[in-house]
Formats: structure tokens, sequence, C-alpha cells
């Protein structure tokens, strides 16, 4: 019986919480078939995305393909080097068996800011090295063709003004990808990373576009991979969490960037406006070419 006495086998057995506190699952645990979370198994495979620090395209309102990236700001690298100083006193990465980013500049600088922390611990406490950086381009932030580099003022006077809400699969520009296109460009990376490193600790320095496409692709949400923008406000140098097992994605975390709370002049939100008069936000800015 499922009983209400607070002794774990309440409705909150039935995601397998028990009674949340460290002892581990109540003894009167519900059927595999009613519980929503099972055990981690040694196969499965952790995927960390971690959103680039603020960059320069950001704050300049450029279009910023490997053309148009000139890599972080000094506020961006102090936003990522906060992270790093996290990482390095919980250990929560340490240890990682491989550390992947976008071909960008803003990506390739954010993951060697982090590097360090993420080498291993031995046992006599010595730090191992880190582990080197794949650059693997499926990462990275949606492919803008011939709007690279371009503000966002000319861009409008050359391609017009698209709305990915209503039509996703209209190309950005000549050369350029639809939303639906990322969408599925981010997908299959995702599946392809995850069957190489069963049982792994991924690290991935990417894009704010690249944490929702993640979301689109492998939670049930409306739409799904054809469907339009979730439109989140992705922190930047912020941790998405996945565990894949056997081909299922589970959500550990989303947004996390707890450690940028009391960072003055690092993590506050702050507003501004690009060239061509639309809003930005140097954290958790809802533009997807960042």
């Amino acid at each position: 019986m499922i009983g209400d006495d607070g002794s774990g086998a309440g409705f909150d057995a039935l995601t397998g919480a028990g009674s949340g506190a460290p002892e581990g699952p109540s003894p009167q645990a519900p059927p595999p078939g009613i519980r929503t979370m099972g055990a981690t198994s040694s196969s499965a495979a952790t995927i960390v995305l971690i959103r680039h620090g603020e960059a320069v395209c950001n704050v300049s309102g450029i279009c910023g393909g490997p053309i148009g990236c000139e890599g972080l700001t000094d506020r961006g690298r102090a936003q990522v080097a906060v992270l790093r100083e996290r990482l390095a006193e919980t250990g929560e990465l340490a240890g990682a068996d491989v550390l992947y980013a976008s071909v960008l500049p803003r990506a390739v600088e954010t993951a060697g800011i982090l590097a360090p922390a993420l080498a291993g611990i031995g046992a006599d406490g010595s730090v191992g090295q880190p582990p080197g950086i794949v650059e693997e381009c499926g990462f990275c932030e949606l492919h803008c063709g011939e709007a690279d580099g371009l503000d966002w003022s000319e861009f409008s006077v050359r391609f017009g003004n698209p709305d990915w809400d209503a039509d996703p699969g209209r190309p950005i520009a000549p050369g350029g990808e639809s939303w639906t296109g990322f969408v599925n460009r981010v997908a299959d990376t995702l599946d392809t990373v995850a069957a190489r490193h069963p049982g792994e600790l991924v690290v991935v320095a990417c894009h704010a576009g690249v944490v929702e496409a993640s979301l689109l692709a492998k939670t049930p949400v409306v739409g799904g991979l054809t469907g339009a923008r979730m439109q989140l406000r992705t922190q930047h140098a912020s941790l998405t969490t996945w565990e894949v097992d056997g081909g299922r994605w589970t959500l550990i975390g989303y947004n996390d960037g707890a450690h940028h709370l009391g960072s003055e002049g690092v993590g506050a939100t702050t507003e501004g406006v690009t060239p061509s008069g639309r809003s930005w936000m140097s954290v958790g800015t809802g533009e997807r070419i960042d």
C-alpha cells in the first residue's frame, strides 16, 4: 500500500524520489512499470552542454558565424572563469572523458578556459592532464551563410526579417540553415556523440541555440524537430545536463548558472541595443545567432 505517512512510500515514490533523504530509495518502491525514474546504468553517457560566455558579436550585434565571431569579451571571459572556479571547487566535472567545442572562436575560447577544471584527480590528490579540445562543427550555432559578419540592420536590408515561429523551414540567408534544419543537425550530432561515448562524461562548449535545439529534439515538446522555437533565455556560461542510456534522453538540469550569483558585473543581466535597434541581453539572451 502506498502510504502518506512520510515514510517515503507516498506519491513522490512514483518518481523514485523516496523521502528525498540520503539513505536511499524506499523499501516500498512501486513496480518498474509505474516508476518514472530508474537507477543510472554504467552504460549511460552524461552530456553537459555549456553555453559560451558573452561574445563580441553578442555585444556588437553582428551575425557571428566563422567570419563574424571574434571570440569572447572581457566580461565573457570573466563569466567562464567564475564557472571554472566553481567546477574546480566542487569537482563535479573532474575527470571528464572528452571536451568538445563548436568550431566558432567564442566556444573554443570558452572550452580552453574551462579545461583545467575538468582534469581528473588521482587517489593521492594529484591533478591529471585536462582533456584536449575536440572541435565539432555539429555543435555550432545555426549556420548563417551569406549573413555571416553582417550587423542586424544590414541583414534586414539584404534578407528581410524571417519569422521562424511562423515558418521555421525558411533558411536565414542563402547558404544558411533554417531553424528546422539546425535542430535536426544538432539532434544528429548529439546522437552520434552519445553513441561514441557510452558510460562517459562528455562536456561540450556550445551555444544557446544548441541548448534549445537539444530540448526540442530530446524532450516530448509540441512540434519537436519541426516546430517553432521555445524562445528560452539560456545564460552565458551556464550548464545543461543530459543523461543518455539506451537511446533514452533524460534531462538532469537546464540553465544552471548559480555560480554567477553575487558576482557583480559578471552574472547580472544587462540589457542593451544592437546597431539595428534590436534589444539584447548579455546574460539570458533570446537571440538565436549568438
